[in-house]
């Protein structure tokens, strides 16, 4: 694959080939670097703070042409050091697809699964996670959280029972809108989940008022989904240069300066930005390389965001 690099690496490239390094040494350097990674507070288990999420980007059936860009995809999640993956039953195609790529590559088993059940009653709901399972080719899968919080008083009391069985490692519950901020905070207090996700966003911060804190103070993991707020983040900057100083923390990208934003909250375990292109993968990867915005910076992009 050819690589293109921007101002701020050409620069370092020239320097690095002054003191005498090749362009192939100079190009593994450039990406030996790996994710930031943040940890699961109920086990302590590290997770790269970037991984991907498959609603439509990954719904695309039997296509080869498109299988074989989506595996490039995984491959360069996989080259900087992320491991997340994140599906469900809603996503028509996505889990089977996820399932089909992996088991050809060789670091399959690095990866973390997560996944979701998406329907009502318990029979359901076992047929759907097992059929899931299958799907995405794992005997034990990493996570699988209740989507959307369908039916969950039913699906708890199973995925407790699989996590004690070892089916699964861990469990979580999902929405996607600020409206159920509530509900998660309720659940989270009451049957202690492993894992939240839920929207956030530089410019939809409603989870910054309470859930992150109730997240934090019963030990769940977050996982951040619509980090680009639906790609209204992108048209807002549309024509619109980055600021000089956002160098200064390694922001080269409007996608970069999103997703910085977001990793910035220590309270955020992973975002999980979908893309079925290799090249927005690899800029969303190194948004986890680097300098990590201060609390005063945070604000500044907010300032400027707001201000365009």
């Amino acid at each position: 694959m050819k690589v293109i690099y921007n101002r701020r690496e050409i620069l370092k490239l020239s320097v690095l080939a002054g003191i005498g390094l090749s362009f192939r040494t100079v190009d593994t350097l450039m990406f030996d670097s790996k994710v930031l990674t943040r940890p699961i507070p109920s086990s302590g288990e590290s997770l790269p703070a970037v991984g991907l999420g498959t609603w439509q980007t990954f719904d695309v059936g039997s296509s080869s042409e498109q299988r074989k860009i989506l595996s490039q995809v995984l491959k360069e999640l996989h080259r900087f050091g992320g491991a997340v993956i994140d599906s469900s039953p809603m996503y028509g195609s996505s889990e089977k697809v996820v399932g089909d790529l992996t088991s050809e590559l060789n670091f399959k088993d690095q990866l973390f699964y997560a996944t979701k059940v998406w329907t009502s009653g318990q029979r359901s709901g076992v047929a759907q996670m097992e059929a899931s399972m299958k799907k995405m080719g794992r005997s034990t899968m990493d996570l699988i959280q209740i989507h959307n919080l369908v039916d969950w008083n039913t699906h708890v009391k199973t995925l407790k029972q699989w996590k004690e069985q070892g089916k699964i490692r861990y469990w979580g519950i999902t929405h996607y809108v600020d409206s159920s901020h509530a509900s998660l905070e309720a659940i989270i207090k009451s049957e202690r989940p492993d894992f939240v996700q839920f929207n956030y966003s530089i410019l939809s911060r409603h989870a910054e008022k309470s859930l992150f804190d109730t997240a934090k103070k019963y030990g769940v993991a977050t996982i951040i989904n619509q980090p680009y707020a639906g790609g209204s983040l992108f048209r807002k900057v549309r024509g619109k240069e980055l600021p000089d100083w956002t160098k200064e923390w390694d922001i080269n990208s409007w996608g970069q300066y999103f997703l910085k934003f977001i990793l910035s909250n220590p309270a955020v375990t992973c975002a999980i930005p979908g893309t079925s292109k290799p090249h927005h993968m690899i800029d969303n990867m190194k948004a986890g390389l680097g300098k990590i915005p201060d609390e005063a910076t945070r604000m500044k992009m907010v300032k400027h965001l707001k201000s365009l």
